[in-house]
């Protein structure tokens, strides 16, 4: 249960396998983010995978295993944030349908899943974050994730944040609800639709004349900046918490 409104809510923030793995700078720009807007944040060591590619591939058992794991991992939090869509929307959407079967579990799935929100939609919709103190002199189109849309509804909320951004000029992309093509293990399955769907995407942010793409999932931003970097792009590619947290001194994303 959250804390009373004159305490600091105590943060699990779930780090997600991509961002430990290829981007740890999102990690600490949102826990400055989530410190910006008041809120204590702990890192879990003990945190592995959503079980999302395990779910998705129709490996029930070891996702309902992982999805246990995950959540007496972060039994004691007030809230889980984590700055990834899909991982976000495993948490909150999935756990509590895959763990159906034991009223017990399903009963901690639905309490889990109520205080699992993505990082831009827990700033805006629970902490009522409406401007951060930052600033990058870049134009920039942004990309929105299929999981973060249409699993969580989150649309307005990372332009809200954006455009508080000093000096930063948005610029909207044609179709930038389509998908990307990554998809998890879609890219994989299936991947001359995958790279034609990329290539589309590309296209479209290559029309925004924009220096720089961004967006909140990483699956889908390296997916993005690898065929940026074949094609010999310019575009630079950063998550959306590197750009409002003031961190993007580092290479960008691909690079």
């Amino acid at each position: 249960m959250p804390n009373t409104p004159t305490q600091s809510p105590r943060v699990g923030l779930f780090v997600t396998c991509l961002v430990d793995l290829f981007r740890p700078n999102v990690g600490f720009a949102a826990i400055k983010l989530l410190e910006q807007a008041g809120c204590q944040v702990e890192v879990p060591t003990e945190q592995t995978c959503c079980g999302q590619p395990a779910y998705n591939n129709g490996d029930l058992a070891n996702s309902r295993a992982i999805a246990k794991q995950v959540i007496e991992t972060f039994d004691e939090f007030d809230y889980i944030v984590a700055p990834s869509g899909s991982c976000a929307g495993m948490l909150k959407q999935h756990y509590p349908q895959l763990l159906s079967d034991d009223i017990q579990w399903q009963t901690k799935a639905k309490a889990f899943a109520n205080r699992c929100y993505e990082l831009v939609s827990f700033l805006t919709d629970v902490c009522q974050m409406t401007t951060v103190q930052a600033q990058f002199k870049k134009t920039i189109t942004y990309h929105d994730s299929c999981s973060g849309l249409r699993e969580l509804g989150i649309k307005a909320q990372p332009r809200q944040l954006l455009n508080s951004v000093q000096s930063l000029k948005l610029i909207e992309m044609k179709e930038t609800e389509v998908c990307c093509g990554f998809g998890g293990t879609f890219c994989m399955k299936y991947p001359d639709i995958s790279v034609r769907m990329v290539s589309d995407k590309v296209a479209n942010i290559d029309d925004t004349k924009a220096e720089v793409v961004v967006g909140g999932d990483m699956g889908c931003l390296l997916n993005i900046a690898g065929y940026l970097k074949r094609q010999n792009s310019p575009v630079k590619v950063y998550h959306i918490a590197e750009v409002l947290a003031e961190m993007t001194t580092v290479p960008a994303i691909g690079e």
